[in-house]
């Protein structure tokens, strides 16, 4: 179904209007280091939530996760559950009240510059800065990517014009507004998100007769399973994959566990705890956190396995197969073939809005990282602004780099690789840092060092996805992966996150006890 691009094209430069507009607000609003970094420690619960909720759910969640879910099942929809569970309540409730009164206390405005207070540590705010600058890089070229992929589609521009639009317009109002700008545009983005796959889930089960009978016809499609999918464990898109076989590998130590997981560790997010004056705003946000989340991941992770019955029904093939075999392209195929053309533009532009608000974030991260927290710490003082938004520039021009380099399918990939890293590399040091009375700089250097080495190294040698291209491995000792299955689908989350939480018990137990014997000593003498 073809779309009218003159209508589509108006209604997006509107949508950009309103965009540049609250990004101008952002950037009056803008007076002070602290307004461009954490907005002035007074933004509204309802921006905060929906600002968090947009910059967690980009597009990844929506294509990506979704046309997995269309090839995997229902199964995904248990990272639904982790990402409520884990990624709001715990998340705002266990770490975003510690995060925002040490963030208050100690004037700490990145998450950088957070953990090198609290463990009164260079080496920890370079290390974590580090993390962020090497890794970030990915996920924002994988998401700027999947916008200049929509903007080409869509609006028929040329992908190499698409691509330095889609970036040059996010890094305006970045650059310009800092952190106040990115969560006001982030609320309208979320809005838009909201609304548009609202109307996604009623409309599918509108077309499939009803709730009872999509999911009655989605269970009755078993026997359309794939061979290959079958043998990997596949039993059908409304129950769980075999027990430990590669597919229920795939599903839960990377896809559940790694997003579900790796959110508790993201700079992006933990930042905005520290954008609200108190505990009480954070408390007034986890409701609409959890209602936003719900229905971004619930309504990707159910749409995308019912996508099989409509095809079914209208052409006779499951998805993945009526997309070509690309799972990144069952969504956008479904959307133009079965949804009318006024939800067509709305379902654009809620993509256009996802990767926006994710990009922004990513943006505004990085440039934290290099430009306040590297100069920061090198030159042991506080950077001007200018600094910051020349370090800003300097990785969107690096992540644009990396986005003409990539292949366009691998938002859902970056996503969870990502997030995976910080999981590893920060999580047990970030909870040691926030409840222990006493943390230890010893103890959370070992774990980030263990951490990030042991995620690397799973990652080029082990972890399939990733090792063969790669190429480390194959170019050392002449094999994709130095291990066999089903090591190779495990993700690297799984063993660098439990290695980590070791080395940092393990050097607390050692810390202490080289304590006590040199106070046993003291004593003798």
């Amino acid at each position: 179904m073809a779309v009218d691009t003159v209508t589509l094209a108006l209604v997006t430069v509107i949508y950009l209007a309103a965009v540049i507009g609250l990004g101008y607000l952002g950037y009056r609003r803008t007076k002070e280091q602290e307004d461009f970094l954490v907005a002035g420690r007074k933004i509204h619960p309802l921006v905060l939530a929906l600002s968090y909720g947009a910059t967690f759910i980009s597009t990844s969640a929506i294509i990506g996760f979704g046309g997995i879910s269309a090839q995997l099942g229902m199964g995904l929809v248990w990272l639904t559950v982790l990402c409520i569970a884990v990624g709001v309540f715990i998340a705002f409730v266990i770490y975003g009240r510690k995060t925002r009164e040490i963030g208050q206390r100690t004037g700490a405005v990145t998450f950088p510059d957070l953990m090198g207070r609290i463990y009164d540590s260079r080496f920890m705010r370079y290390a974590c800065a580090i993390v962020i600058i090497g890794g970030m890089p990915l996920y924002t070229a994988a998401i700027l990517i999947g916008g200049a992929r929509f903007i080409e589609s869509t609006l028929a521009v040329p992908y190499d014009m698409a691509l330095l639009g889609f970036a040059v317009i996010v890094a305006c109002y970045v650059i310009l507004g800092g952190l106040i700008a990115v969560m006001y545009t982030d609320a309208l983005q979320g809005g838009i998100m909201f609304i548009g796959m609202t109307i996604l889930l009623l409309l599918t089960y509108i077309y499939l007769g009803g709730v009872v009978e999509a999911h009655t016809a989605l269970e009755g499609l078993a026997s359309m399973v794939p061979a290959g999918l079958a043998a990997a464990g596949h039993n059908g898109w409304t129950a769980m994959p075999d027990l430990f076989s590669s597919i229920w590998l795939v599903m839960i130590t990377t896809l559940v566990l790694g997003v579900g997981i790796g959110v508790l560790a993201q700079p992006q997010l933990a930042v905005r705890f520290m954008t609200v004056r108190d505990n009480r705003a954070l408390n007034r946000a986890v409701l609409v956190g959890g209602i936003f989340v719900l229905m971004m991941t619930g309504v990707a992770f159910t749409v995308g396995p019912l996508t099989n019955v409509w095809f079914v029904e209208t052409t006779g093939m499951i998805a993945v197969e009526a997309a070509g075999g690309n799972v990144d392209s069952v969504i956008p195929l479904y959307i133009n073939s079965a949804m009318p053309d006024a939800f067509i533009i709305i379902f654009m532009l809620a993509l256009l809005a996802a990767a926006m608000s994710t990009l922004s974030s990513l943006y505004h991260t990085m440039g934290s990282a290099i430009g306040y927290d590297m100069v920061g710490t090198y030159l042991n003082a506080t950077p001007s602004m200018r600094t910051i938004q020349a370090g800003t520039i300097g990785m969107i021009i690096i992540s644009a780099v990396i986005a003409y380099i990539l292949p366009g399918s691998i938002i859902a990939r970056a996503t969870a690789m990502f997030m995976g890293l910080c999981a590893a590399a920060y999580l047990p040091a970030f909870t040691h840092g926030l409840y222990s009375k006493r943390p230890s700089a010893f103890a959370a250097k070992v774990s980030l060092i263990t951490g990030a080495g042991m995620w690397f190294l799973w990652t080029a040698f082990v972890h399939l996805k990733e090792s063969a291209p790669l190429g480390i491995s194959k170019l050392l000792f002449g094999t994709d992966a130095l291990l066999g299955m089903p090591w190779q689908v495990v993700d690297p989350l799984v063993i660098a996150l439990p290695l980590s939480a070791l080395a940092l018990g393990g050097a607390l137990i050692y810390e202490r006890t080289t304590a006590d014997i040199r106070s046993t000593e003291d004593v003798r003498d």
